[in-house]
Order: structure tokens, then C-alpha cells, then sequence
């Protein structure tokens, strides 16, 4: 049997701050109901609840050494799903408030990475594929390279690594190579974890995997590129034969809007547009809108930042509401110009927005329920998960064609009646402004409403095809 070790700095529903958490709590529930023999490992946080930490099974308690530091290493054990996660406790480096944004960020992750490594023997678990996610888990290959290549235990074990942004890639002075790293000069001068002047968590990883993937196809082409590049384009040029992008999938089961515990009223494919209708009055009772199913609802559940498009948004926002019939509702929390200017937005038109400067889950899922269209204009989008549950829940996104909003929003044809949605190319405030209108227009016409709902909600982006890709990619490192 395929066994496989799958390393996240989160997963639900342990902890979750992002995408990553999603990924690394849903691929390895698929990859095990596909005969693959996955265990997840994750480090041990004080924010993870009660009802999780006291029914852990305590597995070991040992110390390793980061650098010069003897420290601590506890390994717990819980299963979820039929999936065995493993925790990483040291109460000095995990038991704090928050995840990340630390100044020793750089001796958290390190001790992490070596703790991972040093775990196999005290579980008894010797895996075919050790697979990593982001900068947090970037040393794992560098370690299992330089430091166990005389164990052919260790030997035997390959390595994939995930980039999920490459934005951020754990670049940390370079002083810490030898003092907190534990390495040799040797590693940093001939330019493998090199970064202008500095130390890279993520080139690391790129350099020593055997593989590399990305959260999507067009994010794999797009990240060989200067502007995408971030600075590595270089390395990952020569990685190429070894670089591929597999899309993320959704979890079925959380995002079902049949099941949906959180809307007000469920439906399926065959009643979407009637019952959407009816989420719709409810939301705009709850939100203080005017109660009216027939004016179109746009959508937007997003982290406040620029990557996200908001500077074209902002720009277009006042034009649309001044001339269009149409409600926006906006989730979500970030910078505070956009925050500020979105709650300006509200007074401007009270009867036309509804700004939520906070996250709640519960919000979320009714907006994705009552929404018509959904708006998603990223500056880049490595795989987005928007997109995915608007599709899921019938609402119609208009997306930036770019990275994995490229490689899931087919934009809607009239002649075919094909697509799922509608796209522009250009990062530009103009394009923006006509998809929407284009988009309005869509939906206003029954026929082409009913084939967009239908498009998007029988388009499939489930973890079954994601996951039957990765355990191609396993078994070939294998072979």
C-alpha cells in the first residue's frame, strides 16, 4: 500500500487561517478512501480546542536538537475521519496567541521541520512520499537531503512539495543558517537557499523536492514568469520537467447547498433559481436590504487587500451603483482604507450595500446562497476557494481569468450555452465594470439564468479528480 506522510502548518478542523487548512483537512480524507495510507502531521497550538486536545493519545516525549538547542518533542495522536493526524508539541513554540507573524518564526518552523523527520521512528511509520505544504514545512526536504542520506530508512523516502502562494516564502536573515538552521555555509553559497543576501525557506524546498506542484495549472505557467515570479522564476524555469499544478478541490460534504445547515432554505440543481430566490428575501431582511428577489445580488466574501482586486472595485463600485438596479454585499475583513471605504460605500447607498467588516461562517454560506453573481477579481489567484463554493451553490461568478479562477470559470458562450461564468484578462478597472454589466445582463435573460445555474452546479471540482492526480504523482515517485 501507498503510504504517505502529509506536513501542514494547519488543517482543519484542528486550526484553520486560510486555504491551506481546508487542503490539508480534506485531500488526505480522499487519498485514504482511494487505498492510500495517509497520515497528517501538524504542529500542536494552544488555540486547537479542548474537545480535540484532551482525547489525543500521547505517543512520545524526547528532545532533538535545532542548531546548538537540545528542546523538547511530544508527539500526540488523533483520528479524524479514519485520517491519523499527528501533533508536534513544544509549549515554548506553539503555545502562544495566533500561528505566525513571530520574530522567531524562523526557530519555530525549523524545530518543526527537524521534529517531523525525528518522529518516523517513535510512530513506526515509514512513508513512501513525504508531501509538504508552504514555507513552514520547506526545510523537511533540505533535512532529509543533507542530514539522513546515510539511513536507508531515510533514503528510501521522496519528496513533494506544494506551493499555495508563492508570495510568501519564509525569507529570514542569513545569519540564522548556522545558529538556528544548523547548516553549513556550503548550502547558502552555491545559491540553494541563497535569496538575495538572505535565507529562503520555500527556494529550499524547490531546490531539494523531488517534485513540485502548484494549486492549479495556470498558476504552475504563471509563476515561471518575472511578474508572477516573486523573485524565483529562475529556479522554478529549471524545475520545470519537475513542476506541475493539480486544482484544489472542495469538501462536498461542508459546502452542500442541499445540506447546508447554516442557509435558510436548501435546494438542488432542479429548484436552484426559485429557492436561491427565497434565501435571497431572507438575507436582505437580515441585512436591512430592500426585500426584492428580482433585483440582482452581487456577492463578495473576500479578505480586504489589494491582491484581491479591490483597487478596480473600488474604482467601478460608485458608477454600477449610481446606474444599475442592484444590491452588493460585501464579508469580510483587511486593510483599513478598504474597510473605511466600503463602510463610506454603505452610506452613500443604504439601500443598495451592505458592507460586514468581520468573518462569520454562518454569513458567509447565506451570501453564497442568496447571491446571484459572485465577485472575485484577483490581481492572481494561485487556486481561490471563492469561486469553487459559488459555483457549488449556483451563484454565477465574474472572475479575473488567472490562476486557478482561469482553470474553473469557463466564461459563458450564447451559441453553445457552454460556461459557467464570466472573465476578463486585463487587471483593469474598465474590463471589470463590462463583465459585470455583461454578467447582470446574463442573468436577466430566464433562459441563459437557468443554463448558467445549471453549468455551475453540476460543474465537478470535488477533491475526487484532484485527489486521483496526486496519487498518480505518489506512485511515479514510488516507481
Amino acid at each position: 500500500m501507498l503510504k504517505v506522510l502529509y506536513v501542514a502548518s494547519e488543517a482543519v478542523p484542528f486550526v484553520k487561517t486560510g486555504g491551506l487548512a481546508d487542503v490539508a483537512g480534506s485531500l488526505p480524507k480522499e487519498l485514504k478512501q482511494k487505498g492510500v495510507d495517509v497520515r497528517v502531521v501538524i504542529p500542536k497550538y494552544s488555540g486547537i480546542k479542548e474537545e480535540y486536545r484532551n482525547n489525543m493519545e500521547h505517543i512520545y516525549d524526547g528532545e532533538i536538537n535545532v542548531s546548538w538547542r537540545k528542546k523538547y518533542l511530544g508527539i500526540d495522536r488523533y483520528d479524524y475521519k479514519d485520517v491519523p493526524f499527528y501533533f508536534i508539541d513544544n509549549q515554548e513554540y506553539f503555545y502562544r496567541e495566533g500561528y505566525y507573524g513571530y520574530p522567531d518564526d524562523v526557530e519555530r518552523f525549523t524545530f518543526f521541520c527537524r521534529a517531523v523527520l525525528e518522529m518516523l521512528p517513535h510512530i513506526d511509520f515509514w512513508p513512501d512520499v513525504i508531501h509538504m505544504n508552504d514555507w513552514q514545512t520547506g526545510l523537511i526536504s533540505v533535512y532529509l537531503k543533507l542530514e539522513h542520506n546515510e539511513d536507508v530508512r531515510y533514503n528510501k523516502i521522496k519528496t513533494v512539495y506544494t506551493i499555495h502562494n508563492l508570495k510568501y516564502q519564509g525569507r529570514f536573515w542569513k545569519g540564522y543558517l548556522p545558529d538556528v538552521l544548523g547548516l553549513d555555509w556550503k548550502c547558502f553559497n552555491n545559491g540553494d537557499l541563497e535569496y538575495f543576501d538572505d535565507i529562503n525557506f520555500m527556494k529550499g524546498a524547490i531546490v531539494y523536492s523531488d517534485k513540485v506542484t502548484t494549486v492549479s495549472r495556470s498558476y504552475a505557467k504563471e509563476i515561471q514568469d518575472p511578474y508572477y515570479g516573486e523573485g524565483l522564476e529562475g529556479m522554478l524555469q529549471k524545475r520545470d520537467a519537475d513542476l506541475s499544478g493539480i486544482i484544489n478541490g472542495l469538501d462536498y460534504e461542508d459546502y452542500n447547498p442541499e445540506t447546508d445547515k447554516y442557509i435558510f432554505k436548501n435546494f438542488d440543481v432542479h429548484n436552484a433559481i426559485a429557492i436561491k430566490g427565497d434565501n435571497k428575501e431572507q438575507l436582505q431582511k437580515k441585512l436591512g436590504l430592500p426585500v426584492n428577489r428580482k433585483i440582482p445580488m452581487i456577492g463578495m466574501v473576500t479578505r480586504l487587500v489589494e491582491a484581491k482586486g479591490l483597487d478596480l472595485v473600488t474604482r467601478i463600485l460608485d458608477e454600477l451603483l449610481e446606474y444599475e438596479n442592484v444590491q452588493f454585499v460585501i464579508l469580510g475583513t483587511g486593510d483599513r482604507q478598504y474597510e473605511d471605504w466600503f463602510k463610506g460605500l454603505v452610506w452613500r447607498y443604504p439601500k443598495k450595500v451592505s458592507a460586514n467588516i468581520f468573518f462569520n461562517n454562518e454569513l458567509a454560506h447565506q451570501i453564497y446562497a442568496a447571491s446571484d453573481l459572485f465577485l472575485m477579481p484577483s490581481q492572481y489567484e494561485p487556486c481561490g476557494i471563492g469561486q469553487l463554493i459559488a459555483l457549488r451553490y449556483g451563484t454565477v461568478p465574474i472572475v479575473r481569468a488567472t490562476g486557478g479562477l482561469k482553470d474553473t470559470v469557463e466564461a459563458y458562450n450564447n451559441y453553445t450555452q457552454t460556461g459557467n461564468g464570466f472573465s476578463f484578462n486585463n487587471y483593469n478597472a474598465h474590463e471589470l465594470l463590462f463583465s459585470i454589466k455583461r454578467a447582470i445582463d446574463g442573468i436577466a435573460d430566464d433562459r441563459k439564468h437557468i443554463h448558467l445555474v445549471e453549468n455551475a452546479m453540476t460543474a465537478d471540482y470535488s477533491w475526487e479528480e484532484s485527489a486521483k492526480q496526486y496519487k498518480e504523482l505518489y506512485n511515479s515517485l514510488k516507481a
